[in-house]
This record gives structure tokens, sequence and C-alpha cells, in this order.
């Protein structure tokens, strides 16, 4: 097994459920930078994640959404 050891400047973590989801990013070190639950959608999810795309690693923790959410953000949809 190969183990992804690559550091980033952020960090976001997501609950994510049919209609919410809770939204926690922090900095590298520690320090959270926002706590939000907001509705399932993705251009809200998009906006509040534009200020740390250059820089983010995004977990999310469901058993059946998170293949939406990666679909969501993937860097060729991200234009659209």
């Amino acid at each position: 097994m190969r183990f992804y050891t690559q550091q980033h400047q952020y960090y976001c973590g997501i609950d994510l459920h049919a209609r919410k989801m809770y939204v926690c990013i922090f900095y590298n070190l520690g320090k959270i930078v926002l706590h939000k639950n907001i509705k399932t959608d993705p251009q809200i999810f998009f906006e509040l994640m534009f200020p740390y795309l250059e820089g983010v690693v995004v977990g999310v923790e469901c058993v059946f959404c998170w293949y939406q959410a990666s679909l969501k953000l993937r860097p060729d949809r991200l234009a659209r």
C-alpha cells in the first residue's frame, strides 16, 4: 500500500447528508478558518471552497454521497 504524504495549506472535512452538509476548513497548523452547516448544493459549496482551491485537500464522510462531491470538484469541471 502506498501512503499519501504530501502536505497542503488547507484541509477540508465534510459530513455529507442528503439535504445538509457540515463543512470545516482548517489551516495546516490546525487553526479553523471555516465551520459552516450548509444546504447540500454544489454552487454553495463551490463558493465556500473557491478561496482555498489552490491549496486544499478534501475528505468526505458519507456512505453514498461522496461520489457526487468528487464529481463536482474535478478540475476539468470547475470551469463550467
